[in-house]
């Protein structure tokens, strides 16, 4: 579906609502242009609530594999706005994405890294300019799109183009790589660098796959299974279509004892209450934990 399409049925509110998330999730095609292979198969987009006075959310877009980030702030958000910065930040620059998916939940992880990321920079930077974090964000996204991340080892600007940035250093002090760059032939250089786009996008492909499975076994390493016996006294979980009329607030989060009567194939547990009457389907171990009298 067109990206106006999809746009146009977003409804965002006229009025400003302090330190709100709205999360948004695109996914995008692969371009036949290789240099932009990367940058926009799947941008994460999220508005945040950066401090300021007249501008107050930040809305920043967040490619899935580079981890390039567009970003621009706004006094309010409506549909035309959205629209706007899909079609400047990411169309003219990265072409049309397949599909747009509006994805509301909050624990959005990629943009809540993201957003992380550029509320420290600019709370950093916020300390010499109080006030300016319109001004300052410019700066912000420059030094994280130059900066190596751990998951990858490259920069942002390196994975999502192909070839490293040149720093406003090198201008005033001549580094290998620029006189390099002007003495060589310049079709040399850009199958040089292609060749080698090539060879980093695999290498931070790897990287970040072994990345993510340390970060798993990591946190997996305090993990610890939960199983139960037939006959154990347990509280199940309390959802929605079984809180008690009128509690309110004070609802407790479990409900029970219940006993286990016996275990399913699949893993969960069938459970009966202290009567005798069994619950008419098995449930998860997530849902249930043990009683203790």
């Amino acid at each position: 579906m067109p990206c106006e399409a999809l746009v146009s049925r977003w409804r965002f509110p006229s009025h400003e609502y302090p330190l709100m998330f709205i999360s948004y999730l695109l996914r995008a095609i692969v371009l036949q242009v290789e240099e932009m292979t990367y940058i926009i198969k799947r941008a994460f987009m999220r508005f945040s609530y950066p401090f300021s006075a007249q501008k107050k959310f930040l809305l920043v877009a967040t490619d899935y594999f580079s981890k390039w980030v567009e970003a621009e702030a706004y006094a309010s958000i409506k549909d035309k706005d959205v629209t706007k910065f899909i079609w400047k930040n990411i169309i003219f620059h990265f072409g049309i994405p397949q599909t747009i998916i509006a994805d509301n939940d909050p624990h959005n992880g990629q943009a809540e890294a993201t957003n992380k990321t550029l509320i420290t920079a600019l709370k950093k930077r916020l300390e010499q300019t109080k006030g300016k974090w319109v001004e300052e964000l410019p700066d912000v996204l420059w030094a994280y799109r130059t900066t190596p991340g751990r998951p990858t080892g490259n920069t942002h600007f390196a994975l999502a183009y192909g070839m490293d940035a040149v720093i406003p250093t090198e201008i005033g002090l001549p580094t290998i790589r620029t006189e390099a760059g002007r003495q060589g032939d310049a079709n040399v250089e850009l199958g040089r660098n292609l060749d080698w786009a090539d060879k980093v996008r695999e290498s931070a492909s790897i990287r970040m796959a072994d990345y993510q499975q340390r970060a798993a076994a990591h946190y997996n390493r305090k993990a610890r299974p939960r199983s139960f016996k037939s006959g154990t006294l347990v509280l199940r979980k309390v959802f929605e279509n079984t809180v008690e009329t009128g509690a309110g607030k004070f609802q407790a989060n479990w409900e029970g004892p219940y006993i286990v009567s016996k275990t399913s194939e699949s893993g969960a547990y069938h459970v009966q209450k202290l009567d005798g009457t069994s619950l008419l389907r098995p449930w998860n171990v997530s849902n249930l934990k043990q009683y203790y009298q």
